[in-house]
């Protein structure tokens, strides 16, 4: 019997000497047949997809004929149907194993990502010839981590080099979000066996998460060239792509993925993305409403629209949202997201109090689901504190790296930080970039891991470096930026507003770079805050309180060094930029040390792409409507105001601390 259930005796056109394939021998059997169409397949996929129909024509439930169409489908761009497929063959025979990867990467491409690793997971059983590592391979597919982890460090124990083992355990490191270990086991893989592709593969989306993209694309790059078609492969480096501002290429790959996939609701989401970004509206808005047209319940769909701040929903979009929501097997994900869709749509029909109400429930949706300790974040301030005095800068004064290049943006999230980076872009010495990671993970890696209950390293680890090591660390971040640098201009800007909190790591390291806080008044900022839902980075953003004391903690620590670093940091209000621009224009260049142009004031005609939530906001003129929305909320924002305290009574002064 054929491993589908049929007799390796039946007879098919495809089995007895072929038109399809005149070069091949003629054969008498599936299993021959089979046989020749694989060969078939690396010369030509259309006839090899021709000869596999006549096959399934008279043996329909032969796994590896359906797994021999599903790879002819996905040479030949047809997507969706090599999904179909591919999830036929693993119906089929779920011992499959080239079946499930190959249907892994489709549904990768298809921005499926649980199901994508859950087809990997099932790769990896299949394809386990050790018995000793079925155990651990059934525990990855079935999501038992820690059963999974155990097993395989024993194993590892007695067979340190064993590869497969040390990229399944690379996989459960990943799953944890332990990219640092995953990212260790897998160039451990790589350098056992250089040509183990898979965890070449997981290495390079590890990078990716792990907010290393030029690392990443070295990888990609090799994966391509083996595999030039893998969809996997290319919907990574479309995300990659993004991630290092090369929108155009992205751009380019999503459009080539949604002629293979045009039905997939998430290819469609994230190119709107990248035609937002890119500052391409209309494309990014018909986008979105493909993806919502496709899965009315993709709650970040909805979101997304929202937040490009200038799409008005219709009375039927608001329905169709209502709707989603009254779905019980609505996934929680989809739930926060349309929350704070209706929120917007809500706000904008001026009902204030339903709106608050969506944006209170989208909130307590999303705090729900992460660790944040407003505590946490008062003691670094507090360390902080103690740490970086006036002493402690004059012993280390022309240490770090000497490059003038980086303009730091910090502050709280809509604080108008955009509409500052906005500006210095459009100076011809000046490159905008991006809100970006890089000195947060290198702070992180100065912590070091910790145990839980252990007391933070960092900052006080600053103390312990000496000259060469905060030159290193500077260098550092120039050449981990440098991927985000498109043009020869001098300076470049990074928009990350959280970098306040690392304010004295930024001076030990880079002691020329320019220093910005952008500040808006707190119960405008806290809000705007509260209405929007980040990507991710913002976890203080969820809850009145936590958001209170959040930007209480800020202006405390921003005093502290306005105190120890008098006039190393240059402020700029909201207001004041909104009120009297060109003064305030004139102020900020010069502080950068840069003559004025006029283009700066032209700020809005400027196309470069903008990642931020204020994307749209930033090519329109300033326009004061902003400065007074949190009032419609007024009624409801007493936890923000008490969380606030005398930060509130004093702005735009500075109350004593």
């Amino acid at each position: 019997m054929a491993r589908g259930g049929k007799p390796e005796a039946t007879e098919c056109e495809a089995c007895t000497g072929t038109p399809l394939n005149p070069a091949a021998e003629p054969t008498g059997t599936v299993e021959q047949a089979l046989a020749n169409a694989g060969q078939l397949l690396q010369r030509s996929a259309d006839l090899a997809a021709e000869q596999v129909l006549e096959i399934l024509k008279v043996a329909p439930r032969e796994a590896r004929a359906h797994l021999l169409l599903g790879l002819a489908q996905g040479a030949l761009g047809q997507g969706e149907a090599a999904v179909a497929a591919l999830r036929r063959a693993t119906q089929l025979d779920p011992g499959l194993g080239d079946a499930w990867r190959a249907l892994a990467d489709h549904l990768m491409a298809m921005g499926d990502t649980a199901a994508a690793e859950a087809a990997q997971a099932r790769h990896l059983q299949c394809s386990t010839r050790d018995p000793r590592l079925l155990r651990p391979a059934l525990a990855l597919a079935e999501n038992r981590i820690a059963e999974a982890e155990a097993l395989l460090r024993a194993h590892l124990k007695a067979l340190p080099t064993d590869v497969p083992a040390i990229r399944m355990l690379a996989e459960v490191a990943a799953r944890l979000g332990r990219y640092a270990d995953a990212e260790a086991l897998l160039r451990r893989c790589l350098e056992l066996a250089p040509a183990f592709r898979p965890a070449r593969q997981n290495l390079a989306a590890v990078l990716y998460r792990h907010d290393r993209p030029a690392e990443a694309l070295l990888e990609i790059e090799q994966l391509l060239a083996d595999e030039p078609r893998n969809p996997s492969h290319r919907t990574l480096k479309a995300a990659v792509l993004g991630r290092v501002g090369e929108y155009g290429q992205a751009i380019d790959l999503y459009r080539a993925v949604l002629a293979e996939y045009p039905n997939q609701h998430k290819v469609w989401m994230s190119a709107g993305h990248a035609f937002k970004t890119a500052g391409r509206l209309e494309e990014g808005v018909e986008a979105y409403r493909r993806s919502i047209a496709l899965a009315p319940g993709l709650g970040e769909a909805w979101w997304s629209l929202a937040n490009l701040k200038t799409v008005k929903f219709s009375p039927d979009d608001v329905e169709t949202m209502r709707r989603q929501l009254a779905r019980p097997d609505l996934a929680h994900e989809d739930r926060f997201h349309l929350h704070f869709a209706l929120g917007k749509a809500l706000e904008d029909a001026g009902a204030y109090a339903a709106s608050f109400d969506h944006y209170a429930e989208g909130n307590r949706l999303r705090r729900a689901m992460i660790a944040y300790s407003a505590e946490d974040n008062a003691a670094h301030v507090q360390r902080s504190r103690e740490l970086f005095t006036r002493e402690f800068f004059a012993a280390r004064a022309g240490q770090g790296a000497p490059a003038p290049d980086p303009i730091f943006i910090v502050g709280l999230p809509r604080s108008g930080s955009t509409l500052l980076e906005q500006i210095l872009a459009s100076h011809s010495q000046v490159e905008g970039t991006m809100e970006l990671p890089d000195l947060v993970a290198l702070a992180r890696e100065l912590g070091g891991r910790r145990r839980a209950g252990e007391p933070a390293r960092y900052p006080q680890v600053l103390a312990t470096l000496g000259p060469d090591a905060l030159r290193a660390l500077g260098e550092r971040y120039l050449e981990r930026t440098r991927i985000q640098r498109k043009s020869a201009a001098p300076f470049f800007i990074d928009k990350l507003p959280n970098n306040f909190a690392h304010l004295g790591l930024i001076h030990l390291i880079l002691p020329n770079a320019r220093i910005i806080d952008a500040r808006r008044h707190p119960l405008a900022c806290c809000f705007s805050g509260f209405k929007q839902h980040f990507a991710r980075g913002q976890n203080f953003s969820y809850s009145l309180e936590d958001l209170g004391r959040y930007y209480r903690d800020y202006v405390e620590l921003m005093a502290h060094f306005d105190t120890v670093l008098p006039g190393r940091v240059h402020r700029v209000h909201y207001e004041d930029m909104v009120e009297h621009t060109e003064p305030e224009v004139r102020r900020l260049l010069a502080y950068c040390g840069l003559p004025f142009e006029a283009q700066c004031l032209e700020f809005h005609r400027n196309l470069r792409a903008v990642r931020t939530a204020s994307s749209e906001q930033v090519r329109q003129p300033i326009f004061r409507e902003g400065l007074e929305q949190w009032r419609h909320f007024e009624a409801w924002l007493a936890p923000l105001q008490d969380a606030l305290g005398p930060v509130l009574k004093a702005y735009p002064r500075v109350p004593e601390f």
